[in-house]
């Protein structure tokens, strides 16, 4: 499941992810704990998806699925 995820996202560095906060078709995901959010901020627009939750939230076949991650 990593392997195929890894095929499918792209990770960049923050220069170039400055550049992008304004495209829409963009998804940031934060996945630290929502402690660290709070206590540090985070980029407004980002997705929170907790590191314990996330496999969760991407399987289409859990009952914790998002849809932000079902969107192509």
């Amino acid at each position: 499941m990593v392997d195929e995820a890894r095929a499918r996202i792209e990770e960049v560095e923050i220069d170039e992810l400055v550049r992008q906060l304004d495209d829409d078709s963009v998804v940031i995901v934060d996945i630290r704990d929502i402690r660290e959010r709070q206590r540090s901020g985070f980029i407004p627009g980002s997705v929170h998806a907790p590191r314990g939750m996330v496999e969760f939230w991407v399987d289409p076949e859990s009952p914790y699925f998002k849809e932000i991650f079902g969107e192509a």
